[in-house]
């Protein structure tokens, strides 16, 4: 059975870090590409970041380049996000997602995933 299982959120203030984790069972990362995504109260879902099955090639939204990175540890089973210099507008519910069908080399947040987890609250407050 396929699944993953998110981690890691919680309060932090501004400019506080957290790190993500995204645990999967039922499937091994190097076949599938991995993606973040958040949804706030009352917005669309956003996708935040990706890595690749090869986890050579990964991708960031303009809203957290240089401050959130993507990585994964095979032996593991596990994909991380760690997210720095964090703002109140990241609040919100962070998802990560797996999808078998972006081929090796490349990933997408704007693909559609198969795989879901069932989320992890993130808020950044004083």
């Amino acid at each position: 059975q396929l699944q993953l299982v998110e981690s890691g959120g919680g309060l932090v203030q501004p400019g506080g870090s957290l790190r993500l984790s995204c645990v999967v069972s039922g499937f091994t990362l190097n076949y599938y590409a991995i993606g973040w995504f958040r949804q706030a109260p009352g917005k669309e879902r956003e996708g935040v970041s990706c890595i690749s099955s090869s986890g050579g090639s990964t991708n960031y939204a303009d809203s957290v380049k240089g401050r959130f990175t993507i990585s994964r540890d095979i032996a593991k089973n596990t994909v991380y996000l760690q997210m720095n210099s964090l703002k109140p507008e990241d609040t919100a519910v962070y998802y990560c997602a797996a999808d078998p069908y972006q081929g090796g080399s490349s990933c997408h947040v704007d693909y559609e995933y198969l795989y879901w987890g069932q989320g992890t609250q993130v808020t950044v407050s004083s």
